[in-house]
């Protein structure tokens, strides 16, 4: 990927855009206050940039706004009391920054929101009860800050799960199970107990460099020989580990860069990667920095640098070999591994030049669909299904599919991605985000999937089936509320025979009369079935690809992917 990319003014031709869609790219700098003046804008998501200073006052401007989503960036200050201004809101994401101060009591004002995330900020102060009168709020995360007080009784009674209010050291109360006692009293045994901590510490301090001086002088004359001693035996050790390399190349039994197929050495990659420099970064999820890596040799791969960890390495070791035996056409194959120290665990896949599903979805609305035909987006939904049908029938579950993981090689052939990757890594409290969620992306995992926190493989089948609706419709499932959503929205075109209401536009061209039309409708079909409510009426993904793979419109486009790669089971 080039070099960071900064906002610029002015931005007059973003003035009649309903959507503004710029996340998981590397756009740094601060957020212009022009934004302000589209005032037609509907959907602003900045989301994993590289974004600093405040956030402008201007936003409140924006009074057609429905989601505002500027999580995992730099951003300071407070969050600015105007937002309440933007009374449409719906979804309101701001976490995985550095906001301070306290939560605005007129976040109250925003009737309409259903989404609230605040997690992982530096925010401070009691939470405002007032914050119960917003009777459509169904998601609520303010964990990970310095929030102090009791929790509003009815506020927690409502969010019952501790999670959505955790890691904030002075808070109490329901449903965290913490006794809210006097803050003052609370404080002074603090400071008192600090003060004995200090004060023991100094002095078993003290006795020990005593103790310490007393030996060295004892021991002085003896310590002089040995230590001359002990540099002529050791010297040349020194020397070899000077000259054996790379830290990741060794020739004495440390940790080595493995690869299945060909010879790359740790020192090789952290050349290619320019040393995990910022600029070569691909994508930021919660399973680490994935890096672009150009060899000398002219070999192009992705490098994933695993979040720090305390997995032992030869439970990890042993995980990383079994992923990399799972093998298809419509996966990324894991290629490779380094199981060093816990702060430098790396995955190596192979490199897909042209992107993700999301970002395509986000040029083909832009260019009016020109670049997403009909035969395109079913290949595309095509690969998906074979890909999760193969993971489920050698019994894995992928956990979190959405469109930002589904990747295009050079023949623009769909490859699932993030599968199995929880079993290399160990869970930390940040982890979660506003649109993220424990078992999946919030719009994407299924209902009993939240209510249990667990995944299976028909939790799995909801999320294609959302993704397949999205890739058919070009409708964001966060575009909606909870009182409609792409399943119902879908399901209330087909009932009032306004089909073409649910064509991208760069599906309009298709004739009703056409074989290619009512492939599209078996399509959208299949897409209500994965989202059946009840688990067991769902259809299993094999079922999935016999009925999409019935509405083939023509051959597969070739692979760039190994040719090695087993086939999809039918």
């Amino acid at each position: 990927m080039g070099s960071l990319v900064k906002f610029r003014r002015p931005l007059v031709f973003f003035t009649h855009w309903l959507v503004l869609s710029l996340s998981d790219n590397r756009i740094s700098g601060l957020i212009p206050p022009e934004l302000g003046n589209c005032s037609d804008l509907e959907v602003l998501e900045l989301r994993s940039n590289s974004l600093t200073g405040h956030m402008p006052a201007d936003l409140s401007h924006l009074s057609n706004l429905n989601v505002l989503d500027l999580g995992i960036n730099n951003l300071t200050g407070e969050l600015p009391e105007e937002v309440s201004k933007c009374s449409l809101l719906k979804s309101l994401l701001v976490d995985a920054n550095h906001l301070s101060g306290s939560i605005p009591d007129s976040l109250s004002n925003l009737s309409n929101l259903t989404v609230l995330d605040l997690s992982s900020n530096n925010l401070s102060g009691e939470i405002p009860a007032n914050l119960t009168g917003i009777s459509g709020l169904v998601y609520f995360n303010i964990s990970s800050n310095n929030l102090d007080g009791e929790i509003p009784v009815l506020l927690g009674s409502r969010f019952n799960d501790p999670s959505a209010f955790a890691n904030n050291q002075d808070l109490c109360g329901k449903p965290l199970g913490r006794k809210c006692e006097n803050i003052t009293d609370k404080n002074r045994r603090k400071r008192l107990i600090m003060l004995i901590v200090i004060v023991a510490s100094g002095a078993s301090l003290l006795a020990l460099c005593c103790c310490f001086y007393i030996f060295s002088l004892l021991r002085w004359r003896k310590k002089l020989k040995e230590g001359a001693a002990a540099e002529k035996k050791h010297s040349p050790a020194r020397a070899s580990s000077r000259t054996s390399g790379g830290r990741g190349s060794t020739d004495n039994g440390g940790p080595k860069l493995v690869m299945f197929n060909n010879k790359i050495t740790l020192a090789e990659t952290a050349e290619a990667t320019r040393q995990f420099d910022e600029e070569n970064v691909l994508s930021r999820t919660r399973y680490g920095l994935v890096f672009k890596a150009c060899y000398n040799d002219g070999t192009v791969l992705s490098i994933r640098r695993l979040p720090d960890g305390s997995l032992d390495e030869n439970i990890f070791r042993k995980e990383a070999e079994f992923l990399g035996k799972v093998k298809h056409r419509n996966l990324t194959v894991l290629r490779g591994y380094y199981a060093g120290s816990p702060d430098l665990r790396l995955l190596v896949f192979d490199y897909m030049p042209n992107g993700n599903l999301a970002t395509l979805l986000q040029e083909a609305s832009h260019q009016d669909g020109h670049v997403l035909n009909w035969p395109m987006r079913h290949l595309i939904a095509l690969g998906i299904a074979r890909g999760l049908s193969f993971l489920h029938t050698s019994n894995m579950v992928h956990g979190d599919l959405k469109p930002q993981n589904v990747l295009f090689d050079a023949d623009f052939e769909a490859h699932l991605s993030d599968f199995g990757l929880d079993r290399l890594t160990v869970p930390t409290p940040a982890e979660a985000s506003s649109s993220t969620t424990s078992v999946g992306t919030l719009g994407y995992v299924s209902p009993e999937a939240v209510l249990t926190g667990e995944t299976t493989k028909e939790s799995d089948v909801y999320s294609f089936g959302i993704v397949l609706l999205e890739l058919l419709t070009g409708k964001r499932p966060l575009m909606f509320t909870q009182d409609e959503d792409i399943v119902k929205w879908v399901k209330k075109q087909l009932q009032k025979g306004q089909i073409t209401e649910l064509l991208e536009p760069g599906l309009l061209e298709l004739d009703p009369e056409s074989s290619e039309w009512e492939e599209f409708l078996l399509g959208v079909k299949v897409g209500l079935l994965c989202t059946a409510p009840d688990p067991l009426d769902r259809p299993t993904m094999s079922d999935i690809v016999f009925m999409l793979e019935g509405c083939r419109v023509g051959p597969d486009i070739p692979s760039s992917a190994d040719p090695t790669s087993q086939p999809s089971p039918a």
